[in-house]
């Protein structure tokens, strides 16, 4: 868990208002059809690392429609003008889950997007197994 707590902590320092901006210029890695474990695991670590092999990994466990869902509010999110900042947290949970929420603009401030991402700690192994992965 601390493990993924830290790459947590960097995928929010890669989507804060300072680098967001760089993250517009990727938009294209968040296209549809594209593999979200790789576009995550490549912005919070150096690929061939640890971390990075480990990020992509539970990314990659994460059943595709929860994992289309955090890929389209990324892309939703930058391409907004300016994009739209974005927080995830994470907590332990027995099945995979996700909740978005958006505050909107306002004239004084910018909204943001929160994501929070539930799952079991990532080396808990699901009593399903393989079964229930994809």
């Amino acid at each position: 868990m601390p493990r993924l707590q830290t790459l947590l902590c960097d995928l929010n320092a890669a989507f804060n208002k300072r680098e967001i901006k760089n993250r517009a210029d990727d938009l294209e890695m968040f296209a549809p059809h594209e593999p979200l474990d790789e576009a995550l695991a490549g912005i919070v670590a150096e690929p061939g690392s640890v971390e990075h092999r480990a990020f992509k990994a539970y990314i990659g466990r994460i059943p595709p429609a929860i994992r289309e869902g955090l890929r389209s509010t990324i892309y939703s999110a930058l391409k907004t003008e300016p994009p739209t900042l974005i927080t995830y947290a994470w907590a332990p949970a027995y099945d995979f889950e996700a909740t978005y929420w958006q505050a909107p603009d306002t004239d004084e401030t910018r909204g943001g997007i929160t994501v929070l991402i539930k799952s079991r700690y990532p080396s808990d192994r699901h009593p399903l197994g393989d079964h229930g992965e994809s």
